[in-house]
């Protein structure tokens, strides 16, 4: 069994980490620290896991007791944590905040789609954000065979719990029910990883990505439209995403339109294709708290020791 550390137990993509790992056939949670749980039931704040755990929140990380630690504290909490911590000699780390995402301290960028091969070798994991996994999965064959020739434009719309648990006056009921809003207009976090792994499969390309993101009425969930120039007919498209994405466990290709229930609550991503005129257009689809942060996680977790990568990972989508 892999023994298992939380840090930052409280949050939404904790709760989820929980869900799945208190599934998982290989998976035993050593301790859940919470700085202002300690000592309070898990399910006192996860309510959904009463009757599968009978955990409390622990008011230290033991980390010589585990062989994984996933940090689920907020942006720039990790590297804070690390500054006061020391890693125990094989600890592996699974971060699923954005201190590491530029591969700096010998951390992998955890995209099993572009470094599956690279993550089984590492230690240090650092997990994508929810928009950087939409939108790249809808660029990587394109940037992969060096076919993106033009900018490209991006609108996503992105469920509440992509804002944390923590309340604020664009995440309460009242403000959005029944709403829409536009922020961090070309200038999200997330372009900054998109940008990177783009420009490393292909080099030569100089062109922009534009990325309008959209706060939804909705709770989980993204819904990505990215279209750029391409002189490929829409069956060579399919066939390139076809192709590249073969031996994805997750990510699969439709002919049919998509939407948002066919992954939420999946650790899945779908793509649909379309051309018009010189525009191919690249939708894509995850659940942002799962593919888009913890299932994810699991999946790293699952390559880096050796299990299958669907191991506690097959989890029915809220269709209906």
């Amino acid at each position: 069994m892999i023994r298992i550390g939380i840090i930052g137990g409280a949050g939404y993509t904790a709760g989820e980490l929980l869900r799945i790992l208190l599934n998982h056939p290989e998976a035993e949670i050593g301790f859940v620290y919470s700085t202002s749980n300690a000592g309070n039931l898990i399910t006192d704040v996860h309510e959904g896991l009463y009757g599968e755990t009978d955990l409390c929140f622990a008011d230290h990380a033991d980390l010589d007791s585990v062989d994984v630690v996933f940090m689920c504290s907020g942006h720039g909490k990790s590297s804070a944590f690390w500054a006061e911590h020391e890693r125990p000699t094989g600890l592996k780390v699974v971060d699923l905040a954005q201190d590491y995402r530029d591969e700096s301290c010998g951390y992998v960028y955890g995209l099993p789609e572009i470094q599956r091969e690279k993550i089984k070798r590492a230690s240090l994991i650092a997990n994508p954000g929810c928009f950087a996994t939409a939108i790249q999965l809808a660029l990587l064959p394109l940037a992969d065979d060096n076919l993106l020739k033009d900018d490209v434009q991006v609108t996503a719309i992105t469920g509440s719990t992509g804002a944390g648990v923590k309340p604020g006056a664009t995440t309460h009921f009242s403000w959005r029910s029944n709403n829409l809003s536009v922020y961090k207009a070309f200038e999200h976090q997330h372009l900054i990883e998109i940008r990177h792994n783009i420009k490393t499969l292909e080099p030569q390309f100089s062109s922009e990505i534009h990325f309008v993101p959209v706060r939804g009425d909705f709770a989980r969930g993204i819904l990505a439209v990215t279209y750029t120039y391409s002189d490929l007919t829409e069956d060579e498209a399919y066939a390139l995403y076809e192709k590249y994405y073969h031996d994805a466990p997750f990510t699969h290709v439709s002919h049919r339109n998509i939407d948002l229930k066919q992954v939420v609550n999946t650790n899945k991503a779908l793509l649909h294709l379309e051309k018009h005129d010189d525009q191919l257009m690249i939708v894509s689809v995850i659940d942002n708290l799962l593919k888009g942060a913890s299932g994810q996680a699991v999946q790293n977790m699952n390559l880096i020791f050796g299990l299958p990568e669907t191991t506690g990972l097959k989890l029915k989508a809220s269709a209906f």
